[in-house]
């Protein structure tokens, strides 16, 4: 990912503020605060803006005046608490905007989380950059033949050639047409002075989907939590996923008490239906156990040994 001069110099600025509140900051947050964290080729994320931290949802589950309590043991205790027993309202007083560059197809996926304030970049208005988004050789994969949204096995050789190339160029065409209707340069020369161009918001839709597009993002913690716990899963799609994954980064730095909760109980966590919990109560205690006699799908089966460690044969 490179970043303009004059994209630079406006980070810079940005970063060179100094500004008194006596609201609460997190001091590592503001480390990283207004800088461009690299994701795919041409994409970042940035953090422009937060409200609260760890403080906050303490002051919010009690009601209470001033920053939380004075031991940060205390603060560590109830946020664990919060998230153990999937309290909600307390984490929603803490928000973070973010700035974001990315695929359009990966746009419309993200968008689905009807949950945020977006946005975002209007090529009604303005030209799109000339960038693309190429995957890497290695993120060149099939169609899963067991997963009719996922992918199987990596495309390899003179076929990924072909696979780039076609991206490459079909990309390169269509952004060429868009600059030909346009009558003018994505860096806004005009091409010839004898012609009209077309209206940008009709000269858009010729644009691949891998075309790059911006957005400003805000959200709540609660929603954002949830946003990740889905996004940067292993079984998300991998270029929305390696978004969840800085952002991920970002939680850390904000909230570190909460960032490690969320891991305990949602990341690292298993979710058991009433029949899996007797199969795992029997387990416990030595009885037998088979797919047959615990009521559950072939499925459900499976992925329950799974999540503990276990053979999916019978145990």
């Amino acid at each position: 990912m490179k970043l303009t001069k004059e994209q630079k110099k406006e980070i810079s600025d940005q970063q060179s503020q100094k500004n008194e509140t006596k609201r609460v900051t997190s001091p590592e947050l503001e480390k990283i605060l207004y800088e461009a964290l690299p994701v795919l080729d041409h994409g970042f994320v940035r953090v422009v803006d937060y409200m609260g931290d760890d403080t906050s949802i303490v002051q919010s589950a009690r009601v209470s005046y001033g920053k939380g309590t004075k031991k940060v043991s205390t603060d560590e205790g109830l946020i664990k608490y919060l998230m153990r027993h999937w309290h909600s309202t307390p984490f929603e007083m803490c928000e973070i905007k973010y700035h974001v560059k990315l695929p359009i197809f990966i746009a419309r996926q993200w968008i689905r989380h009807r949950t945020a304030n977006v946005n975002e970049y209007s090529a009604r208005y303005s030209i799109l950059d000339k960038e693309f988004y190429i995957p890497a050789k290695e993120q060149l994969s099939a169609q899963s033949t067991i997963n009719r949204q996922g992918r199987g096995n990596l495309i390899t050789g003179e076929q990924a050639d072909e696979v780039l190339k076609i991206l490459k160029d079909d990309a390169t065409r269509t952004y060429n047409n868009y600059e030909t209707m346009l009558n003018e340069r994505f860096d806004g020369t005009v091409i010839d002075e004898n012609k009209a161009g077309l209206a940008r918001e009709l000269a858009r839709m010729n644009l691949t989907l891998n075309s790059y597009t911006q957005w400003y993002w805000k959200t709540d913690l609660l929603n954002l939590l949830n946003f990740l716990f889905l996004r940067a899963d292993s079984h998300a799609q991998y270029e929305i996923r390696v978004y969840a994954e800085a952002m991920l980064q970002t939680v850390k730095k904000w909230v570190p008490i909460t960032y490690a909760a969320f891991q305990d109980y949602r990341v690292g966590a298993v979710n058991v239906s009433a029949k899996g919990k007797k199969v795992i109560q029997k387990m416990v205690k030595g009885e037998k156990c088979d797919i047959d006699s615990s009521g559950l799908s072939k499925r459900e089966w499976n992925e329950l040994m799974i999540s503990f460690g276990f053979d999916e044969k019978t145990v």
